[in-house]
């Protein structure tokens, strides 16, 4: 263990990327190197870090170090999308199941009954649309956020030198830069 290490018993690398997609492909190879998806964070939105610290901030520089910032999750693409799937799919069946009971009960005909079940269903599936592109249009507000203030900041907690130095050098291969290790206190 380095002489860095003494002392601190949890660390992490910190780097900034400028785009998306050098992060998303650093998040990519850390995952596929045997990083845990719990042992990546990022900067929470620029309204929750105000609430948080009490002032606005101008560059993520002068968080990367502040173990007192707010942080968020790790949520991939595929995970965003699922949620948009699954919110649209799930408003389809309430919509199409909240127009057919009525259909049923009132001893509509087959058709009746799949008649409500489209309209139904396609009422909920407009609506479940407008939800999912909300869950779309924050994660790309957070993106937007964050390239605003300096980059998008990348926290992978390492539990050992040899894992530090596997974090700097992967975020370094992805363009990442101020790419340093920190004790969190």
């Amino acid at each position: 263990m380095s002489e860095e290490n003494a002392g601190s018993s949890i660390r992490e690398a910190v780097g900034v990327f400028d785009n998306a997609e050098t992060m998303q492909a650093a998040i990519d190879e850390l995952l596929s190197s045997g990083f845990d998806r719990a042992e990546l964070s990022f900067l929470a939105s620029e309204s929750t870090v105000e609430s948080k610290l009490g002032h606005m901030y101008e560059k993520v520089r002068e968080l990367e170090d502040d173990s007192s910032v707010p942080r968020t999750a790790y949520v991939s693409k595929e995970s965003v999308g699922d949620a948009e799937g699954g919110v649209i799919g799930a408003l389809i069946y309430i919509g199409a199941g909240v127009l057919i009971g009525p259909v049923v009960a009132a001893g509509g005909t087959l058709a009746a009954i799949a008649g409500a079940a489209a309209v139904g269903g396609g009422v909920g599936g407009a609506i479940g649309t407008l939800l999912a592109r909300q869950i779309g249009d924050r994660h790309a507000r957070w993106i937007e956020e964050q390239l605003h203030h300096g980059g998008l900041l990348v926290w992978v907690r390492a539990w050992d030198a040899d894992r530090e130095e596997q974090a700097k050098e992967i975020l370094l291969r992805h363009s990442g830069r101020d790419v340093h290790v920190h004790a969190l206190v």
